[in-house]
C-alpha cells in the first residue's frame, strides 16, 4: 500500500506574476514558500479537515505468519570454471577471437595473441645459439689440445729427470772410476816410459864414456829421458787435477742437473693443471653460455606457443568481464600478462555472486536456504544455500564509495540450471526466519525518534504517536512486539507536523494531533 500525501486546500488561482521577482527571488518560488508556511501553521494549530485525515490513512496493522528475507541482486557465475588467461609476457594485442558464446572442443585455438616480436626475438636468439654452440666446441678442443699437451709435457719432464738420474748413476758407478783408472794407467805409462828413458840415457852415457856412442846420440838419448819425466810429471799432475776438481765438479753438476730435473717436472705439472683449469673453466664458461642462450629460446618458442590459447576441454565460451575504465575483450584489445581474457564454465553448477550490505550482514549464515529468481526468465525460482560470506568489504565498492561497505556472498544453486547460464543477473532472497504468528505492518509505519521508534495511529478525532517495540524485518515488513494492536490503521509516513525531538522532550510532546471537525 502506497503512503498517502496529505496537502491541504488553500490554493487558489492567482494572476500571473512578473518575471522580475521579489528582491530578486522568482515570485513562483516565493508562492510555493508561501503555500508551505502556510500548511505547517495549520497543522500545528489542529486546523484538520476530515477529508484531509482520510488522505493521510495509510496500512492496516495485521496478524499472520512472516517471512524474514534479506534480498540483494547478484550474477550468475559457474562452480567450476576454467580460466585462459594471457601467459605472453608483458603487454599484447588480441589478433583473433572466437565469438562469445561459442561451443568449442577441447584443444580448439580460441583466441590468438601478437606474436610478432617473439619471431624476431626467436631468430636473434637462434643465431645466440649458433654462436654459443660454436664457442663450446673451440673451448672443448682446446681443452683436449691442452690435455695431450700437457701429457707431453709432462712425459718430457720425466724424461729429462729420468736421463739425468741414469746420468749421475753412470758417472758414479762407472765414468768416475774409468777417469781415474785412466789417470793411473797414464801415470803408470809414463813412469814405464821414464825409467826405460833413463836407463837408455844411462846406458848411453857409459857407452860415450868408452867411446861407442857419439854425442848426438847421447843427447838424442837425454832428452827422450828427459820427455819421458815431463810427462809423467805432467800426468801426476792430471791425477792431481781430476781428484781434486774435475771429478768432484762433474759429480756436482750431475747431481744438480738431476734436481733440476726433478724441479721442471713439479713446474711442468702445476703449469699442466694451471693451463687445464683455465680451459675447464673456458668449457664450463662456454658450455653454460650455450644452455642459457637454449633456454631462452625455448622460452621465446613457449611464448610463441602460448599466443596460440586452445581451450583445455569442451564448453561455452565466455569473455572475461573486466572494470568500468578499461575496454571489453574484443579483437585488437590490449592485454597483460597472467589477465584472464576468456573462461569455459560448467553449466552443471552454477552460483550466485551477490552483495551484501553491512546492515544485514549479521543475519546472513553460511548454510542458509535462499530462493532465487532470474531476471531471464521471470516466473520462474531456483532454491539455493549460502555457501560463503566473506569477512572483510569488497575492495572494488569501498573503492567506488567510501561511505559504502559491500561484503562478497556466494549462494550455490541446488535445483535444476539447466536453462540459466553464466553472467546473467537475478535476486537472492535469503531465508532468515519464518514466523508463524506475528504482528507486522510496513517498515514505512516505523519512524525513528530520538532513541525510540514511533508510529502514527489514526484515530477517530486525532492522529496519535505511539512508542512501539519492533522485532525482525524484512525489506516490506517489520514486526511488532508492542505499542500496536492488531487491525488498527498506521500512516506510511510521519505527519508535516512531526519533528524529531530529544528524548529529554516533554511527555506533551507525544499528546495526540487535534483533528478539527
Amino acid at each position: 500500500m502506497d503512503p498517502i500525501a496529505a496537502p491541504p486546500e488553500t490554493a487558489k488561482p492567482r494572476p500571473p506574476v512578473r518575471r522580475s521577482g521579489i528582491f530578486g527571488v522568482p515570485v513562483s518560488i516565493v508562492i510555493v514558500a508561501c503555500v508551505v508556511i502556510l500548511s505547517v501553521g495549520l497543522i500545528a494549530s489542529g486546523k484538520f479537515e476530515r477529508g484531509t485525515v482520510s488522505r493521510l490513512e495509510g496500512a492496516v496493522v495485521k496478524r499472520g505468519p512472516l517471512r524474514i528475507v534479506v534480498s540483494t541482486r547478484g550474477n550468475l557465475k559457474a562452480a567450476d570454471s576454467v580460466s585462459l588467461k594471457s601467459e605472453v609476457e608483458g603487454r599484447t594485442l588480441i589478433l583473433s577471437l572466437v565469438p562469445e558464446g561459442t561451443h568449442v572442443k577441447a584443444g580448439d585455438v580460441v583466441c590468438e595473441l601478437d606474436a610478432t616480436l617473439l619471431v624476431e626475438k626467436r631468430f636473434q636468439q637462434t643465431i645466440a645459439v649458433s654462436n654459443a654452440e660454436v664457442a663450446l666446441v673451440k673451448a672443448r678442443q682446446n681443452f683436449e689440445i691442452q690435455t695431450s699437451q700437457n701429457k707431453s709435457d709432462i712425459a718430457q719432464a720425466l724424461q729429462k729427470r729420468t736421463f739425468a738420474h741414469e746420468d749421475l748413476r753412470k758417472y758414479l758407478e762407472g765414468e768416475r772410476a774409468s777417469e781415474l783408472e785412466k789417470i793411473k794407467e797414464a801415470i803408470g805409462l809414463a813412469e814405464e816410459d821414464s825409467a826405460r828413458a833413463k836407463d837408455r840415457f844411462d846406458w848411453s852415457k857409459k857407452l860415450s864414456d868408452k867411446g861407442f856412442m857419439t854425442t848426438s846420440e847421447l843427447q838424442a838419448d837425454q832428452f827422450a829421458h828427459n820427455r819421458a819425466q815431463v810427462a809423467l810429471q805432467q800426468a801426476s799432475r792430471d791425477r792431481d787435477l781430476l781428484e781434486r776438481f774435475q771429478l768432484p765438479r762433474k759429480e756436482a753438476e750431475l747431481r744438480a742437473a738431476e734436481e733440476e730435473a726433478a724441479r721442471e717436472r713439479g713446474r711442468v705439472e702445476l703449469q699442466a693443471t694451471a693451463r687445464i683449469v683455465d680451459f675447464e673453466a673456458e668449457v664450463r664458461t662456454n658450455d653454460a653460455k650455450f644452455q642459457l642462450e637454449k633456454i631462452k629460446l625455448a622460452r621465446v618458442e613457449d611464448q610463441i606457443e602460448k599466443a596460440r590459447i586452445k581451450a583445455p576441454r569442451e564448453g561455452l565460451l565466455v569473455y572475461a568481464q573486466r572494470d568500468s575504465d578499461e575496454p571489453p575483450i574484443q579483437e585488437g584489445t590490449e592485454v597483460r600478462e597472467r589477465q584472464e581474457i576468456l573462461t569455459i564454465p560448467n553449466a552443471a553448477d552454477m552460483i550466485v555472486q551477490a552483495k551484501l550490505h553491512e546492515s544485514v550482514l549479521k543475519q546472513v549464515k553460511t548454510g542458509q536456504s535462499c530462493v532465487i529468481k532470474v531476471d531471464a526468465l521471470p516466473g520462474q525460482q531456483f532454491e539455493g544455500r549460502v555457501a560463503f560470506v566473506a569477512l572483510l568489504p569488497d575492495q572494488n565498492s569501498w573503492w567506488a564509495n567510501p561511505n559504502l561497505r559491500l561484503y562478497r556472498a556466494d549462494v550455490v544453486i541446488t535445483s535444476g540450471t539447466s536453462e540459466i547460464r553464466p553472467g546473467m543477473s537475478c535476486l537472492v532472497e535469503v531465508l532468515i526466519e519464518d514466523l508463524p504468528e506475528a504482528l507486522f505492518v510496513p517498515v514505512q509505519c516505523v519512524s525513528r525518534r530520538g532513541h525510540e521508534n514511533v508510529s502514527f495511529v489514526v484515530e477517530k478525532d486525532a492522529i496519535q504517536m505511539r512508542t512501539v517495540e519492533v522485532g525482525r524485518q524484512n525489506d516490506q515488513w517489520v514486526q511488532v512486539l508492542t505499542g500496536l494492536k492488531e487491525n488498527e490503521t498506521v500512516l506510511l509516513a510521519p505527519p508535516p507536523a512531526f519533528g524529531p525531538t530529544p528524548d529529554s522532550a516533554p511527555d506533551q510532546e507525544k499528546a495526540p494531533i487535534p483533528v478539527e471537525k
